[in-house]
């Protein structure tokens, strides 16, 4: 019998798993761009741990093992910050990068949100197709290095969910 996979907020105990994971995902990351500096593969357990206390981190489930996570906070100015969406490696192609992303707008929706907002590396051609298949646009690049740009991504809160949360 097969398990389904549950989103949930992530507690203290999820941290290591978490991590573990990040490491995981962001190998292929730092391959494309021959950069293993990258903040992903360099966080401390003490900051992912500060992190769990701000804003919202979700974590997917299957059974008891931690195979996806996403992390977002919104600014005073109504953005809403995505950032790590993160999938194992053998849970990737499955929507369930999809299902991560919609969980945590719905989360961040009750805070007033005109917008969400994330980015990824300009080489990241799943990570782009994701979201642009889930609503949002590119609004502008930023040159990180030699190989490295940055892509931010963004799109609107639908006018139902600010009223909502009004």
């Amino acid at each position: 019998m097969g398990m389904s996979v549950t989103i949930s907020p992530a507690t203290a105990q999820d941290a290591e798993q978490i991590l573990k994971l990040q490491y995981l995902c962001y190998q292929s990351e730092a391959e494309l761009y021959g950069d293993y500096s990258i903040e992903p593969l360099t966080q401390t357990f003490d900051d992912l741990r500060a992190e769990l206390g701000n804003g919202w981190v979700l974590v997917a489930r299957l059974g008891e093992e931690v195979v996806g996570s996403v992390r977002g906070a919104v600014h005073e100015d109504g953005t809403a910050a995505i950032a790590k969406l993160i999938v194992h490696p053998r849970m990737q192609r499955h929507g369930l990068g999809g299902r991560l992303l919609a969980a945590i707008e719905a989360r961040l929706a009750a805070e007033r949100v005109k917008r969400y907002r994330l980015s990824t590396g300009h080489r990241s051609e799943g990570n782009l197709r994701l979201y642009r298949k889930c609503g949002y646009a590119q609004i502008g690049t930023e040159q990180i290095s030699r190989s490295l740009s940055v892509v931010t991504l963004e799109k609107r809160a639908s006018a139902e969910a600010f009223a909502a949360s009004a």
